[in-house]
């Protein structure tokens, strides 16, 4: 049965995706905390009620945004490339793929690095996050044990530099002629890994 809240939604062009795009961007600029149903209404230019005909509220719209951020480190995470070969290669393919995801879904993990823990979704998302870097960490000195990073670089500290600056991508990336993802991968993986390797 078609209701009239639907039809509504679907006339002006809204379908799940759309409202979670949108509503990501109001987050993004007004901060998830800052943003009320009335504020994602008016960016959608439809009632609170045709809102709650895509998601329950607010936070499932938060969740459904972190979990495409986080779904793809976790793709990559779990991607062969990343479990077969030397260690070093392994980080840097994950290195390289981390800046590509993050310029293909870049108001999602926009987001994701807002995040501070103020809810339960928040706290999850965080939690997931956390184990990502688990994972990157025990690369990282995988490639130290077997020699393939210099012997003078910390590996938790490398683990932390290396995706400051991927994070850091979120914060000034805006599309350019020039600076593509692949651009942009090759000039971090040259700046990082020229340096590291032994």
């Amino acid at each position: 049965m078609v209701t009239p809240t639907s039809t509504r939604s679907r006339r002006r062009g809204h379908d799940p995706e759309s409202v979670l795009s949108i509503a990501v961007g109001v987050f993004n600029e007004r901060g998830y905390d800052g943003t009320s149903m009335e504020d994602l209404a008016r960016a959608l230019g439809v009632t609170k009620s045709a809102i709650y005909y895509h998601v329950p509220g607010k936070e499932q719209l938060l969740a459904r945004a972190l979990d495409r951020a986080l779904d793809g480190l976790f793709e990559l995470a779990t991607d062969e490339r990343a479990a077969t070969g030397p260690a070093i290669d392994r980080l840097e393919w994950v290195v390289r793929q981390s800046v590509r995801l993050l310029i293909d879904r870049l108001p999602y993990v926009t987001l994701l690095l807002r995040v501070r823990g103020n809810s339960p979704t928040e706290q999850a998302a965080l939690e997931r996050r956390q184990e990502f870097d688990v994972f990157v960490g025990g690369l990282v000195r995988e490639a130290a044990d077997e020699g393939g990073i210099r012997p003078d670089v910390d590996p938790a500290l490398l683990t932390r530099l290396l995706f400051g600056t991927v994070n850091s991508i979120a914060e000034w990336y805006r599309t350019a002629p020039g600076a593509s993802a692949e651009d942009l991968a090759d000039a971090l993986v040259k700046m990082a890994f020229g340096g590291l390797r032994r």
